[in-house]
């Protein structure tokens, strides 16, 4: 049976950008970063206190009070992505088989709110007081089975939690399902609101995010010499995955064709990439056969780009062992620069970000980049946004425990 083909119909996202992939995208291209001080908790004692909070959110504009005391805050970011990207693909799924629409999502950490809020709880008053609803609202895959219940999706449904490549997994398998006939539409993506007092904590113990706290702004610095680390973010992005007969029968806006997944493990350390970058070389070498395309014939790269010292490094090697002297005439850049790393739901916004590039011919800059390291010497958009006729395009995805992911895209043909 031949496979079918998929495309994307629908984008819905917030991040520190604004609430809306209209609002994020805006920034990106502009160059704005949403990297500020973090309000949501006094982080005065911490040796990082800035992050990319979702500073425009608040959870009265979008649930009512009871709904909302029944949701951590990760399933309500996921909720308002899905919302938004249905509403972009103008899918009217009264006239559609519940049946054939599923929801694959990711998330690398999940419900931590709860677990903070309810363990505060236990310690002080004990544990009668727990709330009944401290495990549904805990639990990673609350986000894709509230999705489903809201509006009645009966097909595939689970959620994929591999560190920051969550979500580039669960669009890949959301894409394998479409592609062989078990679903019509399928919302996919991720959420991530890691940004608490004991997950800026845990990241900061682990001297994985930058110090500079006297510019927040200027510290997430993909690909620069003078990078120190990455910056948390909080966010989601869902995207409406739909078999491009079902799109085109009701007429279906198109953003993009989505053609190849590729997917690796490094096996080599639960939190450092690999030298030589092999993982993420097979990744991406992966996605382009399974796209059926040559190197050469890529356009763009969303990179995974955190602004840490090996990764970025690492990425660049890879990149350079798949499109040999191709990976010069590459346009790259990494949307983490301006929204920071949304852990688990990283890939969701990057890859929402590609269907933007191809479809409106745009690539977003790498912002900061002001120092050139030799160790990262390919075209990172420095700068400003730049025009570019994008026929297809890949985003990476490079996980704690070694996951590798690689999504490739192009316009519809």
């Amino acid at each position: 049976m031949a496979k079918k083909r998929v495309v994307v119909s629908g984008l819905g996202a917030l991040s520190s950008l604004g609430i809306g992939m209209e609002k994020t995208w805006d920034g990106l291209v502009q160059g704005r970063s949403g990297i500020a001080p973090v309000q949501r908790f006094d982080a005065s004692d911490y040796p990082t206190r800035f992050a990319g909070e979702c500073r425009d959110y608040r959870e009265e504009d979008h649930f009512p009070k009871v709904e909302g005391k029944k949701l951590d805050l990760f399933t309500q970011y996921a909720l308002v992505a899905a919302d938004e990207a249905l509403k972009d693909s103008g899918l009217q799924l009264d006239r559609c088989d519940p049946e054939r629409i599923g929801c694959v999502a990711g998330s690398g950490i999940g419900g931590i709110h709860e677990l903070e809020e309810m363990h505060s709880v236990l310690l002080e008053r004990g544990p009668k007081r727990i709330s009944p609803h401290f495990i549904p609202k805990l639990m990673v895959n609350a986000m894709s089975g509230q999705i489903s219940i809201k509006y009645g999706l009966r097909g595939t449904n689970f959620v994929c939690g591999s560190a920051c490549a969550s979500a580039g997994h669960a669009i890949g398998m959301a894409f394998r399902s479409l592609q062989y006939g078990e679903a019509d539409v399928i919302l996919s993506g991720g959420a991530e609101t890691a940004i608490t007092p004991l997950g800026l904590a845990g990241f900061c113990a682990l001297k994985a995010l930058s110090r500079r706290n006297d510019n927040p702004q200027g510290a997430s610095r993909p690909f620069d010499a003078e990078r120190d680390g990455f910056v948390m973010g909080d966010g989601a992005a869902i995207v409406v995955l739909e078999e491009l007969e079902h799109a085109r029968r009701r007429g279906a806006k198109i953003y993009a064709e989505v053609l190849g997944f590729g997917s690796t493990a490094d096996a080599f350390h639960i939190t450092a990439p690999q030298e030589d970058g092999v993982g993420p070389a097979r990744a991406m070498a992966l996605a382009l056969k399974d796209a059926e395309l040559a190197p050469e014939q890529v356009d763009y790269t969303n990179a995974h780009g955190p602004s840490t010292p090996y990764n970025d490094a690492v990425e660049t090697t890879a990149i350079k062992k798949v499109f040999g002297d191709h990976a010069r005439r590459l346009a790259v850049s990494s949307t983490k620069s301006m929204v920071g790393h949304l852990l688990g739901a990283s890939a969701a916004l990057e890859f929402a970000a590609l269907a933007m590039t191809v479809r409106h011919n745009v690539v977003h800059p790498t912002l900061n980049l002001e120092h050139p390291d030799p160790a990262c010497d390919l075209d990172y958009v420095p700068g400003s946004a730049r025009d570019v006729n994008v026929r297809y395009a890949i985003s990476n995805s490079l996980g704690f425990g070694g996951h590798n992911v690689c999504l490739a895209i192009g316009k519809l043909a």
